[in-house]
């Protein structure tokens, strides 16, 4: 079996020591993208040594950690033919040879235990004292002054180890469990680039797929919030997206005094909802004072520009390619198509009454007189 794993260079070998445990097991774990599982559990012997072999895809690291009574005694980072020699005590405290990801990873978490270790005796000591004292106020202060710190230092991190799995730790460590140290909307931005950057090192990793998937969608929540923040400014939330020949069209920059915001996909259905109910409007009112904004939800440009071309949808039609990550779906709570949204004299309406074609007809006609 150990030949076998050699020689297709897909198996990694942990040979660990556990000083002043002898007779006793620790349990490895792996992390599988956002949930731990339990691989196995290992005897030490007299001396305290164990010895794990497992299979790890080229190209695809996995996160491992090692624990002894519910202690974690070691994070690991191994990538294929790697031989990690741990050596630990029962207290968490650990070093690595073998597996350049798990030696760098050392000192990530040595840091972070320092810094959750001063959190937390701040903490206590904020406990003991009224909550309206000064010396609270300046409890809370130095607790403020060192998560800055901190936080500016993981961000030296990961820019200085842009093509380490190490800065993936980084990206998703919390306080206290539940408040990620990257916390802030423009964080979107290091987790993108952080993705971008471990895309050339690891295209297979499953773990930079979900931190591209992550990257995402904190991009859509600071665009939408960015487009929240405008709002007031035109009565609704803007977009701005490519049309089929790569110009950016804002929906703000539409002159009409109707717009219907479109959403729609190039599923078969939706191209006789378009031929059927979509162009014969267009097609009546337009000259009225009428216009759609259409927006595709689809991933493939490609196919939705022929739809586009073929079907001589003369209104004007975007799509981002991000399909259901969109910013422009969150931004309108899209999550069915087709839907439509109705914008009058640069305000959105909230006519509840529209609820078909027939309705919408009577409510055009009402506006476009």
């Amino acid at each position: 079996m150990v030949a076998c794993l050699a020689s297709c260079s897909q198996g990694v070998k942990i040979e660990g020591i556990l000083e002043g445990a002898a007779d006793t097991d620790v349990v490895v774990a792996r992390l599988n993208v956002n949930r731990f599982s339990t691989l196995d559990t290992v005897k030490t012997n007299s001396l305290g040594k164990y010895t794990y072999k497992m299979k790890v895809e080229e190209g695809d690291p996995e996160f491992v950690y090692l624990y002894h009574n519910n202690q974690q005694i070691a994070s690991l980072i191994l990538q294929e033919g790697e031989t990690c020699k741990v050596v630990s005590d029962t207290l968490g405290n650990y070093s690595v040879n073998g597996s350049p990801e798990s030696e760098k990873m050392v000192e990530v978490v040595r840091k972070e235990s320092a810094f959750m270790s001063s959190l937390g005796e701040k903490a206590r000591r904020l406990a003991k004292v009224k909550e309206d004292s000064e010396e609270a106020g300046a409890i809370r202060q130095e607790i403020s002054r060192e998560y800055v710190k901190y936080y500016r230092s993981c961000v030296q991190y990961i820019l200085a180890n842009s093509h380490s799995l190490t800065s993936v730790n980084v990206l998703y460590q919390n306080i206290g469990g539940n408040m990620p140290v990257f916390s802030q909307l423009t964080d979107a931005l290091h987790f993108k680039s952080i993705s971008d950057s471990l895309k050339e090192v690891y295209p297979k990793s499953r773990y930079v797929k979900a931190l591209a998937d992550e990257a995402a969608k904190r991009t859509s929540y600071m665009e939408i919030n960015s487009k929240i923040q405008n709002a007031e400014n035109v009565g609704f939330i803007d977009l701005e997206m490519p049309d089929i020949n790569g110009k950016h069209i804002k929906l703000s920059d539409v002159d009409a005094k109707v717009v219907m915001l479109y959403f729609w996909g190039t599923a078969p259905e939706l191209n006789l909802f378009n031929a059927d109910v979509i162009k014969p409007l267009y097609e009546k009112y337009h000259s009225r004072g009428f216009e759609i904004y259409a927006v595709c939800v689809d991933t493939d440009k490609a196919k939705w520009a022929s739809v586009v071309k073929n079907q001589h949808q003369n209104w004007i039609n975007v799509c981002d390619g991000l399909g259901t990550a969109s910013s422009a779906l969150a931004a309108y709570a899209v999550n069915r198509i087709p839907v439509s949204f109705l914008i009058v004299d640069g305000v959105l309406s909230s006519d509840s009454s529209i609820k078909d074609e027939a309705s919408l007809r009577r409510f055009l006609d009402s506006k476009l007189k």
